[in-house]
């Protein structure tokens, strides 16, 4: 018989926020980091999404966000909350001249593997357990399941991960469906602990 799929890592909501409270917000690069890790939080973005982003992708205005030539070569619309806008903003403001929204010092595209070892560094500096083991995907994978979460609409989170197969996002499901059995269990244990007396 094949073996279950390994669930992917999930922060806890703690576990985000305290990862997004450990960028000092007094340095540029600080103010940098906790925008790109707040985009693969709140929006779900990929690592290549988020350094790929200009300027002109996001709209001050609405908190629409365009994703051009994601995965697949399409295009999806995204919002973003109006704290993350104005933290956006205050970057916009204080970063290099270049054509790209998350740029290095000398205005050249961020990469991947910078933002990769970003997250693991800080994700340590956080004390998140397992810091070694958490990666712009783990931003991803707990956007994906917070949202299923919050709408219980897989629909709508296949349209925000920009997954063009349904089968592909039905791994978010399976975490969902372990959290509701975790749940169920306790509840039944603490009824039975109630008969008893």
């Amino acid at each position: 018989m094949a073996s279950p799929q390994k669930l992917p890592r999930v922060l806890t909501d703690d576990e985000a926020k305290s990862l997004v409270d450990v960028f000092n917000l007094r340095y540029d690069a600080g103010v940098k980091n906790r925008c790109l890790v707040r985009l693969m939080l709140e929006a779900g973005l990929r690592v290549s999404e988020a350094c790929s982003l200009r300027p002109a992708d996001l709209d001050m205005q609405s908190c629409r966000l365009v994703i051009k030539d994601g995965k697949g070569g399409k295009d999806r619309v995204l919002w973003i909350s109006e704290d993350l806008r104005d933290l956006v903003g205050e970057w916009k403001a204080r970063r290099p001249n270049s054509r790209w929204m998350f740029p290095t010092r000398t205005g050249k595209k961020t990469s991947p593997r910078s933002v990769r070892r970003t997250v693991k560094t800080y994700a340590g500096k956080a004390d998140i357990v397992h810091a070694d083991e958490i990666s712009p995907h783990t931003l991803r994978h707990t956007f994906a399941t917070r949202l299923l979460r919050r709408s219980g609409n897989i629909r709508m989170v296949q349209k925000a991960l920009g997954h063009s197969d349904l089968s592909t996002t039905m791994l978010y499901t399976h975490i969902v469906d372990d959290e509701l059995e975790d749940a169920m269990k306790r509840m039944a244990v603490a009824v039975d602990l109630e008969e008893d007396h």
